[in-house]
């Protein structure tokens, strides 16, 4: 379904089992070219300024986007949950976004944690119809404790996958994203922030908004997305 204003969106709810569900919302822009499964991070989730905004300026690029919460997010729990359950709500919101979009190729991915659980979900069993992945921040290790530990699942990924990352990120040092992107090979790209940290903050010194670092680097999300297809 498109409205005549595609970031108005539309809400709806997913089923990942008989027993849990969730929000979801689609934003579907008229001509759209692709759709953009998007996970929130680990303390906000998909009506976060990031993602209403990111879901909005992808629609004026040609993109679509389903936002969906994850099930501690939905019921204001603080603790995340099991990993289990975030790849069976991963894979729930790619089978919804092909179910209201079935005309679109699907790219899955999201900000930080999302991204990490859905690379994760992809790494156990390929998403049905996904082409490739995006990570909006992808979370190497934790602050001040440089480590691959929570890449290593990415070398059972066989599809193409897009790392945006703030050159200043706390939780993926730059040489050990790069390094981890060069492990990979051809199949993986980074797309570099300069200055920006993991929120995609930059200080004030360089001169730049934070909004028009977002709107740089979802058009370079975009011109990937383009590309692969």
């Amino acid at each position: 379904m498109t409205r005549d204003n595609p970031q108005a969106g539309e809400p709806h709810i997913l089923t990942v089992n008989g027993n849990v569900r969730v929000s979801a919302h689609l934003t579907l822009p008229a001509g759209a070219r692709a759709c953009y499964v998007l996970a929130h991070s680990a303390g906000a989730g998909m009506e976060h300024p990031f993602m209403s905004a990111a879901a909005d300026e992808l629609a004026a690029l040609g993109i679509a986007t389903l936002r969906y919460q994850f099930p501690y997010m939905e019921r204001r729990a603080r603790r995340v949950d099991p990993p289990a359950l975030c790849h069976a709500t991963v894979r729930a919101a790619v089978a919804e976004a092909a179910r209201l979009a079935p005309a679109l190729p699907l790219i899955a991915g999201g900000r930080s944690f999302g991204g990490r659980m859905t690379s994760q979900a992809q790494a156990l069993g390929a998403l049905p119809g996904v082409r490739g992945l995006v990570f909006l921040g992808f979370p190497l290790h934790p602050a001040g404790r440089p480590s691959d530990a929570r890449g290593q699942h990415l070398a059972d990924v066989q599809i193409p996958m897009l790392f945006v990352q703030g050159t200043r990120d706390a939780l993926a040092e730059r040489a050990r994203i790069e390094a981890l992107v060069a492990r990979l090979g051809a199949r993986a790209t980074l797309s570099a922030v300069e200055d920006a940290d993991h929120s995609f903050h930059v200080p004030a010194r360089t001169g730049r908004r934070d909004g028009e670092v977002r709107s740089a680097l979802l058009r370079a999300v975009a011109e990937w997305m383009e590309a692969l297809l």
